[in-house]
């Protein structure tokens, strides 16, 4: 595989319970699932479970008013729209709260209260919003290789393949840094660009390889076996990713919005705002203009980071 390269973006970056825990719905349908703690206060007030994935809701959130037909093109222009919309943040995991799967409170936090997410929040959101327009969605597990040795990379990062008539299609809303803003053709070395990225995938030892190039040169980003994942497995890598100590999530802040021209990313107090060809490196001084950055350019307001603890950041702990 080829080696890493430097960057700046973040994430090279994803009932019948015992008393004091609750799991809504498991895709798994099993009382077995991993169970979540109800003793910390959550992050977004709870939500009584919808019927059904309010689709109108989430479309007025990410904007989109163009076809609902199950068809590429449908397909490209939601996963746009929703990378667009929905920024990566991993702000809950440094607040301490738990990172909850179901979709009545997935809801509240990204459609409602104009929240981000990692990984498992925005391919569940984004897996239940292309069910609902007719789409068939597969949701797979990879392990991040970008800056990890695959032997010890993780499966701890969610994406979704769908099968349409010119082929099946890999999407990966929720990865962050360097993740590819449009559907990706599940065949080898098949090369997709958009703007100056490039993306393809390849088979490396038994998987299928995400790569794309880094100053010209070629990066793999995730590898994975695409098997089909049950929901539980998502909720133990969810669990891990949230609270293991040396998680890059629970010791690092990882932000990133997209934006028309370019992007604006976080890493620690590492800030980076591309517009078109001008790049501006900008340097977090506290967590008040943490705040402010996030009501400039993330679209929401967050009083709760001005307490934020970041293990990397020893001032911020």
């Amino acid at each position: 595989m080829p080696g890493s390269a430097r960057t700046d973006d973040p994430a090279a970056a994803h009932s019948g319970t015992a008393a004091g825990y609750r799991r809504e719905s498991c895709d798994c349908k099993t009382d077995r699932c991993f169970p979540v703690p109800t003793d910390v206060p959550p992050a977004i007030p709870d939500a009584p479970a919808p019927a059904a994935f309010d689709l109108d809701a989430y479309l007025r959130r990410i904007g989109w008013t163009g076809s609902l037909d199950p068809t590429l093109s449908t397909l490209t222009g939601l996963l746009r729209a929703h990378m667009l919309s929905v920024p990566f943040e991993n702000l809950d995991v440094l607040l301490g709260r738990p990172i909850r799967l179901d979709l009545a409170h997935l809801q509240q936090k990204i459609v409602v209260a104009r929240r981000g997410g990692y990984c498992f929040e925005q391919s569940t959101v984004f897996r239940a919003a292309l069910e609902a327009v007719g789409f068939r969605p597969v949701a797979h597990a990879a392990r991040v290789v970008m800056v990890t040795p695959r032997d010890a990379a993780p499966r701890t990062h969610m994406f979704l393949s769908i099968p349409l008539a010119e082929g099946t299609f890999v999407v990966d809303p929720g990865f962050g840094g360097h993740g590819p803003r449009l559907p990706l053709l599940l065949e080898e070395h098949t090369v997709s660009r958009l703007d100056d990225e490039v993306y393809y995938l390849r088979r490396d030892a038994g998987d299928w390889v995400l790569t794309t190039e880094i100053d010209a040169a070629p990066v793999s980003l995730w590898c994975s076996t695409f098997e089909r994942e049950c929901g539980i497995d998502f909720e133990m890598g969810n669990h891990f990713t949230s609270t293991f100590p040396g998680s890059r999530f629970v010791t690092n802040l990882l932000l990133r919005a997209l934006t028309p021209d370019g992007r604006v990313s976080v890493m620690n107090q590492d800030v980076t705002i591309v517009r078109g060809a001008d790049v501006d490196k900008q340097r977090l001084a506290s967590r008040s203009d943490l705040r402010l950055l996030l009501a400039d350019h993330f679209g929401f307001d967050l009083p709760e980071v001005e307490h934020l603890k970041v293990p990397a950041i020893p001032e911020w702990t």
